[in-house]
């Protein structure tokens, strides 16, 4: 299980060559919201917009660092936390109510969001663990010219990484339904692991999570059918040290969005500049130059209409599906 923190603060050249703001989208129960930051280059107009959504209770803070470059190389980008997370929880953690379809259905509207502000942009989606789940269950496909998929995969039980798989019975038959009984939400932050949840955010990853076919498993066929709507790119990215999925866990991922051009690609972690990346050091600053910079010729074919599987970024090991 992870944890997070924010990333480093920058200096003022840094910040004064993108602008951020920060805005409230309303969502449709009661007065609740989400709340977005954007990072927009100054110097010209944005080569196209990217959505960056983020892990399992990682607040978007931690994805500044990721946004803000990628403002420097003049993409509008947005980030925002899912209702009753983060920034977006406006009342005490137990009394949130959210579970993972209406996260999934943040992501529409994050979406919609931002076609609406940018409706002449291409718009790119980059998804963090969870964050490449859930656009596969929105009610029509996302109006995304690509998705990016870091570390993202089925989180069934038996198909995790050997590190979580060591410890993932004793979290969901033990830690997960007894704290969030008696606390009425899951205190991650507290325990250390993967971070605060309102209670049907992690009653239904436990439900998804027990079953061999995850989220389809659970929901049923309308969510099969869901992932097969989706027909635009899809580039998952395999982190060979990933302490939370497995090849087959991103294999099954690629596998749901099965009308998708889709290329998963492994990443040796050789090629961080400690040699680790883990299933959250993708995004940390230190990885810009060998890690994010590769990421460049994706977006721009994206962004230029290319609907076919990705070339690799890092090398010999990716496998066009």
């Amino acid at each position: 299980m992870h944890t997070a923190q924010s990333q480093a603060s920058v200096s003022a050249p840094q910040q004064a060559a993108v602008q951020w703001t920060e805005m409230a989208l309303p969502i449709s129960v009661g007065s609740a919201h989400l709340v977005l930051r954007q990072c927009q280059p100054r110097a010209a107009a944005p080569l196209a917009q990217v959505v960056v959504a983020g892990a399992m209770g990682v607040q978007q803070s931690y994805y500044q660092a990721f946004a803000r470059w990628l403002a420097e190389q003049g993409y509008g980008v947005t980030t925002f936390d899912y209702r009753g997370h983060g920034l977006s929880l406006q009342v005490p953690l137990r009394d949130a109510r959210a579970d993972l379809l209406d996260w999934a259905k943040d992501c529409e509207l994050v979406a919609a969001q931002l076609k609406q502000q940018f409706p002449e942009q291409s718009l790119i989606w980059i998804g963090h663990s969870v964050g490449s789940q859930l656009p596969g269950l929105a009610s029509i496909p996302l109006p995304i010219n690509g998705l990016l998929s870091v570390g993202s995969g089925s989180g069934y039980w038996r198909d995790n990484a050997a590190p979580t798989k060591r410890m993932v019975r004793l979290f969901w038959w033990g830690v997960a339904p007894l704290v969030t009984a008696l606390y009425g939400a899951f205190p991650g932050r507290k325990l250390g692991i993967v971070g605060d949840l309102p209670a049907g955010v992690i009653w239904q990853w436990r439900r998804w999570c027990l079953n061999p076919l995850y989220a389809m498993g659970v929901e049923g066929r309308w969510a099969a059918e869901a992932y097969a709507a989706a027909h635009y790119p899809l580039h998952a990215l395999y982190f060979e040290d990933d302490e939370m999925m497995s090849l087959a866990s991103v294999q099954a991922l690629v596998d749901w969005y099965k009308s998708a051009p889709s290329t998963l690609e492994r990443v040796d972690p050789g090629l961080a500049p400690a040699g680790r990346i883990g299933h959250l050091g993708y995004f940390k600053e230190e990885m810009r130059e060998l890690l994010w910079q590769p990421l460049l010729p994706l977006l721009q074919s994206w962004r230029e209409g290319d609907r076919g599987p990705g070339k690799p970024l890092f090398g010999p090991h990716e496998s066009p599906v």
